[in-house]
């Protein structure tokens, strides 16, 4: 007889309990069928996701529709024929008030289970017979499969809750199909979510945070709601505030973790978009790798793609959250190997490839505030950039025309005339589902440039105060929009970003980009985030609409800085909207050719005079920022910059020493600046050569020499 309190938790328990919908019909009409639809139901879904909580509910529609049902949990079973039979048939006799001390061991068999089975099922037209924690069974499920369940009375219908999918035994027999039904079980929808919030008393200013970080796992809405509930502050929820919460959830997500090998294979796979064999090998540093990946395989919360494996977004959310918490430095070294593996995918792979990979670096700064908002992680598979064709043209226009009116439909028209191979088309299926232009600014009239205001004002920013040197590029990412969402976060913006991406990678001696957007303060965040700054004086109004634009220079910040600079932003333990790069002594500066051999001019003279070359902007040129940035350095003084110069020219000048032709102007310079001689005159006697032929060797040993790291400063 249950008491008041087990009523009372039961009433509580059923007034709590919200969706599954689908489940509850299905299940519904199951119990109120003539016959039975299908006579074993398997419900299956990772740890916390709510099998038991569907059961418990399932039992009381069984009560409502007049059926009778018995409820086992697997964990209180031996996962034996003779375990299980014992514990039924125990639970059989107590449900039909035949208690007694210790059944016989005749009662345990098989036969002996389903006849008390069916004398249960009797008493009312329907029985439902519950395992919980079905997964603990494994050992049995061929024997429950060949052997009982046959046996079981047609009016019996028996359910099995576990975290697996159900085993191919029941999938390949074909005489099962009428009689089977798998039912996995997923998170709540975003309405279901914020019901049961509500029905817990969180405020709804923190469904947006609580959704992100759940995403509607029921398990971790209730451990979430608990949490809010006991705090008197009304702050946010952040889960890297509450370690006590992400424990309780990888305890049941990962029951038990092998060795340390497998949680180090658990949190690659977390960290990681899709996990593949050979990914998960770099990242363990490890060659023989197959035995952790098909573990991670048989989990219930990690699923399996054509790409690789990806564990459910709560289970990532936990297991990266917790590594970050409990061994940042470790956390840190995943996240390197990772970027590292992507840089050499990048290297090595089809440009058809370049769009997932770049998608996949992405995904590493996805924790970043940020970032999280501005990206359509879900990236939709059936969207394809590819070159666009003329005939698509005027579809780009009428697009462009609907969003940002007849000026900007014009501008386009003017570009796709100007530039036509530089228009990406994104499709999904046969439609044209957005698109991107990009100018090369450094290829077109100045007449083409003022036909554009938006064009001309980012072309006049970059001659002002970023000018370009003999044969640099300079890109404007000028057009993008999607055909439903125009510039809203979407699969196609993500696709955008990633494209401009891919052009910071591949475009030779790129100088200088700008990326054009409308509604530049939504996009301040994340851009600033990517180190593009805000150019303000540049912006402009068309027809009503403000665009904005955003540049950066890769003299200064070039491609692998910038990848530091955002690792280090994400690895920042709470990372926030970040400013942009804070100006400072150690800043670079972009030199012209001509400016460039004048500085090195003078760093020469003090070199003759054995002095630091202080004050000279070859100090903050690409050429040395390289060298610190390859050494791990980071704001060196000036001091320490001079001397890597002084070291930079002195190796560059050893060159000329390799070759024979050349051996005479390397002596020639060596004796005048690297291991400089009283005077010139006694440089010249040094090297045994008379005087003109001296300044001659040393006029030449410095315009070669000049050449030289005027190579390495533009990345010839």
């Amino acid at each position: 007889m249950p008491t008041l309190l087990a009523n009372h938790l039961q009433q509580l328990r059923q007034r709590s309990f919200v969706g599954r919908s689908a489940e509850r019909d299905l299940f519904r009409t199951a119990l109120m069928a003539d016959a039975l639809p299908f006579n074993v139901l398997h419900v299956y879904g990772p740890g916390g996701v709510g099998k038991t909580t569907l059961l418990k509910e399932w039992g009381n529609l069984s009560a409502a529709a007049n059926a009778i049902h018995l409820y086992l949990d697997a964990r209180n079973i031996d996962p034996s024929p003779f375990g299980f039979c014992s514990a039924l048939n125990a639970a059989l006799l107590q449900a039909l008030g035949k208690d007694t001390p210790e059944a016989t061991t005749s009662q345990k068999t098989p036969r002996a289970c389903t006849a008390a089975l069916s004398e249960f099922s009797s008493l009312q037209p329907r029985g439902v017979l519950f395992i919980d924690t079905y997964e603990l069974l494994k050992p049995l499920d061929s024997w429950l499969h060949d052997e009982f369940v046959p046996q079981m009375p047609d009016t019996v219908l028996l359910v099995l809750a576990g975290r697996h999918s159900p085993s191919m035994l029941w999938h390949d027999d074909a005489a099962w199909g009428t009689f089977f039904r798998a039912v996995p079980l997923r998170n709540l929808s975003a309405d279901e979510s914020k019901a049961y919030l509500a029905q817990r008393r969180v405020p709804d200013s923190q469904y947006q945070h609580v959704l992100q970080f759940t995403h509607g796992h029921p398990l971790a809405l209730s451990l979430v709601a608990d949490t809010v509930a006991q705090r008197n502050d009304a702050g946010v929820f952040q889960s890297a505030d509450n370690p006590d919460v992400i424990k309780t959830l990888l305890e049941r997500f990962v029951q038990k973790v092998p060795s340390p090998a497998h949680r180090a294979a658990l949190e690659a796979c977390g960290l990681a978009r899709i996990l593949t064999e050979g990914m998960l090998s770099r990242m363990l540093n490890m060659p023989e790798v197959g035995e952790l990946f098909d573990w991670l395989r048989s989990l219930s919360f990690i699923d399996s793609g054509r790409m690789g494996l990806f564990p459910h977004d709560l289970a990532r959310e936990a297991i990266v959250t917790d590594v970050r918490w409990r061994n940042p430095d470790w956390y840190a070294e995943l996240h390197k190997r990772a970027r590292e593996y992507y840089n050499l995918r990048l290297n090595n792979a089809p440009a058809s490839e370049h769009d997932r990979i770049l998608f996949d670096m992405v995904f590493l700064h996805r924790d970043n505030a940020v970032v999280r908002q501005t990206f359509d992680w879900a990236e939709s598979g059936t969207i394809r950039a590819e070159i666009a064709q003329p005939a698509q043209f005027a579809s780009m226009i009428a697009m462009t025309r609907q969003f940002e009116g007849e000026t900007s439909a014009r501008y386009l028209a003017h570009w796709l005339e100007q530039q036509p191979q530089r228009v990406y088309a994104f499709r999904q299926g046969g439609q044209l589902a957005g698109f991107m232009t990009y100018i090369a600014l450094d290829e077109v009239s100045e007449a083409a440039l003022r036909v554009d205001p938006i064009a001309w004002n980012g072309w006049q920013h970059i001659r002002k105060y970023a000018p370009l040197r003999s044969g640099e590029r300079a890109l404007m990412f000028r057009h993008w929009m999607a055909g439903d969402t125009y510039q809203q976060v979407s699969p196609v913006q993500s696709l955008v970003f990633v494209r401009a991406v891919q052009h910071y990678l591949t475009t030779p001696k790129l100088a200088y980009t700008i990326f054009v957007c409308a509604y530049p303060d939504l996009w301040e965040g994340v851009l600033t985030y990517a180190d593009l700054e805000r150019l303000k004086a540049c912006e402009i109004d068309l027809d009503g609409k403000r665009f904005g634009l955003y540049g950066h220079d890769w003299r200064v910040v070039g491609v692998p800085a910038w990848f530091q600079l955002l690792a280090e932003r994400e690895l920042a333990y709470n990372p926030t909207a970040p400013t942009a790069t804070p100006k400072s002594s150690n800043e670079i500066v972009a030199l012209s050719e001509d400016d460039f051999a004048e500085a090195l001019r003078d760093v020469l003279k003090q070199m003759a005079r054995s002095l630091p070359p202080r004050g000279n902007p070859l100090l903050n040129s690409k050429l040395v920022a390289d060298h610190i940035h390859v050494g791990g350095g980071h704001n060196i003084s000036e001091l320490e910059r001079a001397g890597l110069l002084r070291n930079l020219i002195a190796e560059t000048a050893k060159l000329l020493e390799d070759s024979p032709r050349d051996v005479k102007l390397y002596r020639a310079f060596y004796h005048t600046y690297v291991k400089p001689a009283a005077s010139q005159e006694a440089a010249s006697e040094l090297i045994d050569v008379p005087f003109s032929s001296y300044r001659r060797h040393l006029q030449t040993a410095i315009e070669r020499i000049t050449d030289l790291l005027w190579a390495k400063e533009v990345g010839m």
